[in-house]
């Protein structure tokens, strides 16, 4: 499926026809230039590369420079590989940009996010797998009210197995949304708002599927 690499820009709310106030999030998807094409025939598959969001030269490497280069652009902090399915023949240097995405995938107003999590850092296991925290205190729980208690067996073999929902580093995690309502687009700023929430800070990275 075709793809659009994009940044969360925030969130906010529309009115539909009916005068329901829906939650959405507004995605900059591209513009993204193509910077590398596979073929069946050198690559044993057909894709395309695309690239978004522009990086200074003195902190993109020399063989990346070359990269840029030969698609006759300029150094981009984004490179993301998808499947050539855009409908037309696309050439090193050429731009995608939120019409062309929607175009491929017809009137399908559906979409599928992906990004990063926000990271959480070191948390316990209510906030990290929803354990009930406040009950008896039994099992190892005694009066520490947020504590896990006693998860190990009861003598073989002797310890705790692997993965064990414990306490431990949350969030920071690739994490895919799917079907997402697509409630507007803006084509002329590369917008497009999908209802609900997507995973990610503001401004961080995103991928948009059809």
């Amino acid at each position: 499926m075709p793809g659009l690499i994009g940044k969360k820009i925030g969130m906010t709310s529309v009115f539909d026809a009916e005068g329901k106030n829906i939650p959405c999030t507004v995605i900059e998807a591209g513009p993204c230039v193509v910077t590398q094409i596979r073929t069946e025939e050198v690559d044993g598959y057909a894709a395309v590369q695309l690239a978004y969001d522009e990086k200074k030269e003195k902190h993109t490497s020399a063989p990346l420079m070359g990269h840029f280069k030969k698609a006759n652009t300029t150094p981009k902090c984004k490179l993301v590989e998808f499947p050539n399915e855009f409908g037309k023949d696309l050439q090193l240097g050429d731009t995608i940009t939120v019409e062309d995405f929607f175009a491929a995938v017809g009137e399908d107003t559906w979409v599928d996010v992906t990004g990063i999590s926000k990271g959480k850092g070191f948390q316990g296991v209510v906030k990290r797998h929803g354990f009930g925290g406040v009950g008896g205190q039994t099992h190892g729980q005694h009066n520490r009210l947020r504590a896990p208690g006693s998860m190990g067996a009861s003598s073989w073999p002797s310890r705790v197995f692997k993965g064990k929902r414990l306490a431990g580093r949350m969030g920071g995690d690739k994490v895919k949304i799917l079907n997402l309502k697509v409630i507007k687009v803006i084509a002329e700023n590369n917008l497009i708002l999908v209802k609900g929430s997507i995973p990610g800070a503001k401004g961080s990275y995103v991928i948009v599927e059809g």
